[in-house]
């Protein structure tokens, strides 16, 4: 089967549903698993691929997923008869139905089936803390801006315990002030590394700015609280660590 991804954490699960050698395409964005990944051809960004370099590879099935790509390419790939796959997991619960779903329509069930269990096992493994513990998760610098609960890493989040102080927002992706993180008063301000790679300098800028505890703010991984699929057995115990 030829298979062409365009979402990274979709083509770090096809290397681990055991089927990474049936790749001939790939996003500049897909750079795990190490080297392999690499060893892929670029058809270009997530919401820029070259379609027509797509088209002729001739895939088998394209990956994409709702958030990562853009409607109008999935379009195009149909249109052209190119059969695809799309997907936009909120939660931990999605993961395990979609791991399941993938490993049959790319010839490994049986690797789907444990990977699903092993999501489903971190899952039931979580201890939950005695109460939620409010956080908001940021993403970007100028402007300043959140994941409201409808987004895959405050799901993640949520699973191990969390509460999003930024609720349900307005956009999935709401811009904000110091003052109004000021007024949330999260337990925790998670800083993610992706997209925006925040470092230890912003731990100090966004502690003065708020008035908040420096100790309230950390430095998490992006990719962990982020990608869903396989990587979602790493993420859930690991969300559970940047609550506690």
């Amino acid at each position: 089967m030829r298979l062409v991804s365009l979402c990274p954490s979709l083509t770090e699960t096809v290397f681990d549903l055991g089927r990474g050698e049936d790749l001939v395409g790939r996003t500049r964005y897909c750079v795990l698993p190490q080297p392999q990944a690499q060893a892929v051809e670029d058809v270009g960004g997530t919401k820029s691929p070259n379609v027509a370099r797509i088209l002729e590879l001739a895939p088998d099935l394209v990956l994409l997923n709702e958030e990562e790509n853009r409607r109008g390419d999935h379009e195009a790939l149909v249109a052209a008869g190119v059969r695809c796959h799309t997907s936009f997991p909120r939660a931990p619960a999605d993961i395990p139905p979609l791991l399941r779903e993938l490993g049959g329509l790319i010839g490994s069930p049986g690797a789907g089936e444990r990977l699903a269990r092993e999501v489903e096992a971190a899952r039931a493994a979580l201890t939950m803390p005695p109460s939620a513990v409010s956080f908001v998760y940021l993403i970007w610098r100028k402007p300043w801006m959140g994941a409201d609960r409808t987004t895959f890493a405050s799901g993640l989040l949520e699973a191990a315990g969390g509460a999003n102080a930024l609720g349900r927002a307005a956009a999935r992706y709401p811009a904000l002030t110091l003052a109004e993180l000021a007024v949330l008063d999260p337990a925790r301000v998670l800083l993610s590394s992706e997209p925006f790679p925040f470092a230890r300098k912003h731990l100090a800028e966004l502690s003065a700015g708020s008035g908040l505890p420096a100790d309230r703010f950390r430095l998490v991984d992006g990719q962990l609280l982020s990608w869903h699929g396989s990587r979602t057995r790493l993420g859930l115990p690991y969300a559970a660590t940047c609550l506690a």
